[in-house]
């Protein structure tokens, strides 16, 4: 296997990338992690496809290309793809780094572990398969898992920490994120539950410290965005306290969320689903009081807003040629998202997507006449 690339992504090289791609790139297109890391507002998910080698090149191509115009987030999983997805990154950003197209420290590459991920393609049998690969070896005992599927422990994700390094390439993981939680939620009680988070906080910040990740935080679907009286609802206060109690104090590294947000699910500005103090606000609002910056998922909702939205959504998100775009555009424009991903595998969509980087997010006077359209 190819050496790593090291070293990880820093202020002054995303700030470099910034700079390059700034007449490609609207005012506005960047936004500021914990560190000082400049991010661009559109980042390349990685999650769809089979799992082949014929898509395996069209990723590599596409995020080529995303980083030529202007993308230097790229989101992928362990399990996405059976690992074919991080591999095809390796390829991507080794052969970009070897022509000079980008150097490491400019790139936020985020990844996540949780799901017990196959190798390349489903086994022939996957229990003998798990014995093999997880059980034997002491990664996982039998009472970690939870639904079949899903494992934090701190064992296990220093595991998959390493096989996300080596399927990247990367001496260090920029994002890390423990990969929807509330999964376990559905047979663990919540004590328990937040006893084996706490425990996976402990293993990450151990990860920090010794440099095989950057920052880390949670990547969810369903979490954050139920009421709080919800059997799988997370508490971003809570979560970001436990962090702060193992690291002891504001220096922890719990910095990143991710959660699907689109014209179709916008609850994390819309639902007041957390508490912070003596308040119930917001997801967004939530994490811009605790600090903790923001990527949404399913920004385009697996395809289904690329076409037929609204001719108000039009009026309001001026300027663009497509629906693709529009739906891009409300993501990026709302207050509190830092980043809209997109799962992109053709080099015409990234093309397509990336051109909403050209023009600024749309000012907060105009945005919110989406919303108050639809006020009865």
């Amino acid at each position: 296997m190819a050496p790593r690339l090291p070293g990880r992504a820093t202020a002054e090289g995303t700030r470099r990338y910034a700079e390059r791609l700034a007449a490609r790139t609207a005012p506005g297109h960047f936004r500021e992690l914990a560190g000082g890391l400049a991010l661009s507002t559109l980042g390349i998910g990685t999650y769809l496809g089979p799992e082949d080698g014929a898509t395996d090149v069209l990723y590599q191509d596409a995020v080529t290309r995303a980083l030529e115009l202007g993308v230097n987030v790229v989101d992928t999983a362990v399990n996405y793809r059976h690992q074919r997805s991080e591999r095809a990154i390796r390829a991507a950003l080794a052969a970009a780094a070897a022509r000079g197209l980008v150097r490491r420290e400019e790139l936020v590459v985020a990844t996540k572990g949780g799901f017990i991920p196959f190798d390349g393609a489903v086994p022939r049998d996957a229990r003998a398969w798990f014995t093999a690969t997880y059980l034997e070896p002491g990664i996982v005992a039998p009472g970690d898992v939870a639904a079949g599927i899903h494992c934090m422990t701190p064992r296990y994700l220093a595991d998959q920490i390493e096989r996300s390094r080596a399927n990247l390439g990367l001496e260090t993981l920029d994002v890390y994120y423990v990969h929807n939680p509330e999964t376990q939620l559905g047979e663990v009680a919540r004590p328990e539950f937040l006893a084996r988070l706490r425990a996976a906080f402990e293993a990450l910040e151990g990860a920090v410290r010794d440099g095989r990740i950057g920052v880390y935080g949670t990547a969810t679907w369903n979490g954050y965005r139920r009421d709080p009286g919800a059997p799988d609802h997370l508490s971003l206060a809570e979560l970001v306290a436990a962090a702060r109690d193992v690291a002891g104090g504001d220096d922890h590294h719990f910095r990143v969320i991710q959660l699907p947000y689109n014209l179709a699910m916008p609850e994390a500005l819309t639902r007041p689903t957390q508490r912070v103090g003596e308040e119930v606000v917001s997801t967004l609002e939530a994490a811009r009081r605790l600090g903790v910056y923001v990527m949404a998922s399913a920004s385009m909702y697996q395809g289904q807003l690329s076409r037929g939205l609204p001719p108000l959504v039009g009026e309001v998100l001026a300027g663009l040629d497509t629906d693709a775009q529009r739906a891009l555009q409300f993501v990026r424009s709302t207050p509190g998202i830092g980043t809209a991903l997109v799962g992109m595998k053709s080099v015409a969509h990234v093309e397509e997507n990336a051109a909403v980087a050209r023009r600024p997010p749309v000012a907060w006077g105009e945005f919110q006449r989406l919303f108050s359209a639809a006020d009865p």
